[in-house]
Order: C-alpha cells, then sequence, then structure tokens
C-alpha cells in the first residue's frame, strides 16, 4: 500500500520534524538535556527532519545517508542552515574511515532512528559507533522490533493484501518469499523485504549488544502506537501496557516501537 509519504519526500521529511519536535526531543531530555553549540550526529538521516529541532535547540549538525538521493533532498530541505555553518551533509557508508575521520570522538548524541534494524553484522556495529562519540556522550536509537506485526516492513508491499498483513514475515526464508511472489511483489521489493529479514532486531537482543559493548542504558520506552503513527495515520501514540513491557518473550510481539538512550563509558 503506497501511502503519501512514500512518495513524496516534502511530506516523509515534515512528518519527521513533526515527530522529533513533539516526542523524541522530549524523551531524550529526560537524561540529556539539549543546548546550544551541542554535537549532534545522525546516522542514516534520510530528508534531515529528524536535525531540524536539535538546529532550532542551536546545535550544530551532521547528517550521514547513503542513500544519494536522500542525501541530495536533505541538502536542498536543510540549505539555510547549511550556509550558516550549522549543519553538514555527508553522503557515504558509515564505514567509510578516510570519508569520517575528522569526526571521531566529536559528538554528544548520535540518533539512530529506524536504521540499526537495517544494519547488517549489529555485533560490530554498535560498538563501533563508540569512535565518534565524546567521553560519556549518548546514542539514541529507535527501531521496530523484529517481532511486531509489521517489522519486516511489509508496509512496502505494493499488493494491498500483504502491506497490512501481520506477522506474516515471521515465516521461514523460503516460505516468505514463495508468498511475495506468489501475490506478485517486484523483486526489488523481495529483495529489500529478505534483507530485512536477516537485519531484523529484538529489544532483547539490542539491550544484549549494548551490554557487551559497554553502553549504559539510560532510558527506554515501548510503544504499543508508535508516536510517528500520529502523523502518517492520524493515531494518538500509546506508551506499551506496563506489564507487557515487562514481559521480555511477549512485548515485541504487540509493540511497534522501542526508543532507547544509552550512554558511553559505563557498563550496563
Amino acid at each position: 500500500m503506497t501511502l503519501i509519504q512514500h512518495t513524496d519526500f516534502r511530506v516523509r521529511y515534515q512528518q519527521q520534524v513533526d515527530n522529533a519536535r513533539d516526542y523524541m526531543v522530549p524523551f531524550i531530555e529526560q537524561a540529556l538535556q539539549i543546548h546550544q553549540d551541542m554535537e549532534i550526529l545522525e546516522i542514516g538521516c534520510g530528508e534531515g527532519g529528524v536535525l531540524v529541532p536539535f538546529l532550532e535547540r542551536g546545535c550544530n549538525v551532521v547528517g550521514i545517508e547513503l542513500d544519494a538521493t536522500k542525501s541530495g533532498y536533505a541538502r536542498e530541505l536543510l540549505s539555510s542552515f547549511m550556509a550558516k555553518g550549522r549543519a553538514e551533509l555527508v553522503n557515504c557508508n558509515i564505514y567509510d574511515a578516510e570519508a569520517l575521520d575528522s569526526y571521531n570522538g566529536r559528538f554528544d548524541l548520535i540518533i539512530l532512528k529506524d536504521v540499526v534494524e537495517h544494519i547488517p553484522d549489529q555485533a560490530r556495529f554498535i560498538p563501533y559507533l563508540q569512535r565518534f562519540l565524546r567521553p560519556q556522550g549518548h546514542l539514541f536509537f529507535g527501531f521496530p522490533p523484529w517481532c511486531m506485526p509489521h517489522g519486516g516492513h511489509q508496509q512496502v508491499c505494493d499488493n494491498r493484501l500483504l502491506s497490512v498483513l501481520p506477522w506474516f514475515h515471521l515465516l521461514p526464508a523460503p516460505l516468505y518469499r514463495s508468498v511475495l511472489r506468489l501475490f506478485g511483489e517486484r523483486e526489488a521489493v523481495v529483495t529489500e523485504l529478505l534483507e530485512i529479514k536477516t537485519t531484523g532486531l529484538s529489544t532483547r537482543r539490542f539491550e544484549r549488544l549494548a551490554r557487551q559493548s559497554g553502553y549504559r542504558i539510560s532510558l527506554r520506552t515501548f510503544f504499543l502506537i508508535n508516536p510517528i503513527y500520529r502523523y502518517k495515520f492520524g493515531w494518538n501514540p500509546r506508551e506499551q501496557y506496563r506489564w507487557v513491557a515487562r514481559l521480555p518473550w511477549v512485548r515485541d510481539f504487540i509493540t511497534t516501537c522501542a526508543w532507547y538512550l544509552v550512554q558511553r563509558g559505563q557498563p550496563v
């Protein structure tokens, strides 16, 4: 099912701005006060909308985006901040050491919004991020748990039924591929969804990787209804029921997103 934000980058950008301003920044500020001249890095910044509320607070920001088209949109939409030297945009792979060496040890906060679940070898990636942090720097992770109803990102399917069908991404990979092809999905969509199947992340695994990487979890919140759904579908956000949040083997199946703020320098 194609939604307007899938085809209109300006709509997608504004949803990012509103969601970050109304929900992400208040969440982060429960443990980390955002103030002028902080250095903020977003990895997988897309069109750059998440960075806008931080720019409004007087922060300096860097956005890294692998997709050249999205990076181009971000340059257009953030051009006024770039002209003032407040925003930098880098179109490269996060592991491109030569392109990113100048950013080592620079940032007070790194943001990964709906990104980490797409990254292969998360056991390597999550500790690797420390190279960009200042001592005691923080990272924000927001991602849909793999087992949630649409954790496979099947909303990108062209077939209307598949785009809303919950949990079928949990099928074994050969059967999942067969179902996608049976319903006429384009091969590019099939490839994308199978890649996500290999990188999908549970909250239990994320917390284990955070501990192993030497991070302390400062904050975590699970949502029954993802805050971004307010802008996509008009649904009011709702945090997960507390009793559900306490059940690691249950919560991921009915939690539409998980937010974490983790801090470098102290073990969990």
